[in-house]
């Protein structure tokens, strides 16, 4: 069930690229201080000593997933996302959901290691639609300016 946010019937225009970015960053500094709690949770489960392999591996990757799809999914924004006032919906305007969050996940990796053409892929067209919009069926829109 998509259920749409509460707001005004104008359409919300685009997020520019450069303001995807700078959510990114906020977000990635997020990302790495949970990597760090995580890692030191493991450290002290491991008797002191240094955690890696598959299984590790696998545990960030998970819990990066598990960061971003609970903010996607609740409120359609993450940290970096609302302080850049940015959000992330469904084309109708709701909430995504897990599925949808997965794809935008497992997207934004080929998305980021190639040089980052799945974003600037946002800079052709009208639309502004990373490679992650457009296979998970969303759209990340910059918010009006809450008035005092």
């Amino acid at each position: 069930m998509h259920i749409p946010y509460p707001e005004s019937p104008r359409v919300l225009r685009p997020a520019s690229l450069a303001r995807r970015l700078l959510a990114m960053l906020y977000d990635t500094l997020l990302v790495i201080a949970l990597w760090m709690v995580l890692g030191a949770i493991a450290v002290t489960l491991n008797g002191g000593e240094a955690v890696d392999g598959p299984l590790w591996r696998t545990v960030l990757f998970v819990a990066t997933y598990l960061f971003f799809a609970y903010f996607w999914t609740r409120s359609g924004q993450t940290l970096g996302m609302l302080a850049w006032q940015l959000r992330v919906q469904t084309v109708a305007g709701g909430h995504i959901n897990w599925t949808q969050a997965l794809t935008r996940y497992m997207v934004a990796i080929p998305s980021l290691l190639l040089c980052g053409l799945g974003y600037f892929w946002i800079l052709i067209g009208d639309e502004k639609l990373s490679w992650g919009d457009r296979l998970s069926d969303t759209r990340v829109v910059q918010l009006e300016k809450k008035k005092p």
